[in-house]
């Protein structure tokens, strides 16, 4: 069996209950990039996004829907990649991962200098794209890492491909992977390589991502199963590597959705797992719903590719992670409930309706390829049978 799970990363669907505890009162991602750009989605719609939830669609109506629809609340505390993706798998934070709105404190900065025999510059929560912009000339002229954070629990290192090699930024990360646990654990250490003269330009595809390792999710569990589990784009990294039997690096969202077309058509039984992080990183951070509704459209133009490589007792999702509104203040994420629609061969329309956690998504795959899973979630299996 074929099980295909695709994140749209930040793509939410409108504020959860709890979103003013965030500052993200009346956030809604889809509905207000689509409301500012008028762009349709009509194979999203038909797959059943017309129906979601709280979703507004501009046009007429859609009542041709062929798919299972819904949105899902987040339990765990926060708005992050790693928070979401971990909660899919069946691990529900009980406390949110540590942030630093103040920077971090000498002793893990002076540990960190030992360790790149370097300094630092900025030391301070950052737009990633501001930051290359505000010291990547002085990082040109020391080799000192650029170290920022964000809302997020994150610890970033930017340095341009020309000054430092990426093989010793990404040991730099390691280093700093390896300071930051504990009482100062983040979720995710994250190399951020920049290129070019000024303006700089940030170098994605070279981006890794350094995490903390989660405890068992329902990828172990498929995985001890004897079933393939591949992960696409940055799906590897968020879980540490753990539970995977096959990991495929990604340039951006076109390349992603190629080499998951190609798994999915290809020898596989099991799950593959895609995460699509254009919308994220390079429209919903940069505050820009023109390129943000641009990426959608392509996502939409190829969904039919994906819809017809879903074999007859296969299963396609397709989901996100929080939001990241881009009509929103500043540049973080925003606390929204995740997309939920999912497609199988006949399936006609089914209201999945409103899942009390993101961990029903693990509990469906763990249902689907046999797997033993008795952590939080509940499977929707048989509303797609």
């Amino acid at each position: 069996m074929k099980f295909t799970i695709i994140v749209l990363d930040s793509v939410g669907a409108g504020e959860l209950p709890d979103a003013a505890a965030f500052g993200d009162a009346g956030a809604h991602t889809i509905n207000h990039t689509l409301e500012r750009t008028g762009t349709a989605l009509p194979n999203l719609a038909r797959l059943g996004l017309a129906r979601v939830p709280s979703v507004t669609l501009p046009g007429e109506p859609v009542t041709d829907v062929h798919g299972a629809f819904g949105r899902m609340r987040e339990v765990s505390p926060g708005k992050d990649t790693s928070t979401g993706h971990w909660e899919f798998m069946g691990v529900q934070l009980q406390h949110p991962f540590q942030v630093f709105p103040d920077g971090f404190p000498p002793v893990i900065m002076d540990a960190f200098d030992a360790a790149t025999g370097h300094g630092h510059l900025c030391n301070q929560p950052y737009s990633g794209t501001d930051v290359i912009r505000d010291y990547g000339a002085a990082h040109l002229e020391t080799g000192d890492p650029i170290v920022y954070t964000s809302a997020d629990s994150v610890f970033q290192i930017a340095a341009h491909v020309d000054k430092v090699p990426i093989e010793t930024l990404y040991a730099w990360c390691r280093a700093a992977r390896d300071l930051l646990q504990g009482e100062y654990a983040v979720a995710r250490v994250i190399a951020r390589p920049f290129r070019g003269a000024f303006p700089f330009e940030r170098a994605n595809e070279l981006r890794k991502d350094f995490s903390l390792t989660p405890p068992r999710t329902v990828l172990d569990a498929v995985k001890d199963a004897g079933r393939d589990v591949v992960g696409i784009g940055k799906i590897p990294d968020i879980y540490d590597h753990q539970g995977f039997t096959e990991e495929i690096h990604t340039d951006n969202n076109a390349d992603g959705i190629e080499k998951t077309l190609r798994r999915m058509q290809g020898d596989l039984d099991g799950l593959v797992f895609t995460n699509l992080v254009d919308f994220d990183a390079k429209f919903g951070h940069r505050r820009d719903p023109q390129g943000y509704a641009g990426s959608l459209a392509e996502f939409d133009a190829r969904l039919p590719d994906l819809l017809a490589s879903v074999p007859q007792d296969g299963c396609l999702l397709v989901i996100s992670d929080h939001g990241n509104d881009p009509t929103w203040h500043g540049s973080d994420h925003t606390r929204e409930y995740g997309l939920l629609l999912a497609y199988r061969p006949g399936l006609g329309a089914v209201d999945l309706g409103e899942r009390a956690t993101f961990a029903d998504v693990g509990a469906t795959v763990a249902e689907a390829l046999g797997a033993t899973w008795d952590g939080p979630g509940t499977s929707f299996w048989s509303q797609l049978a």
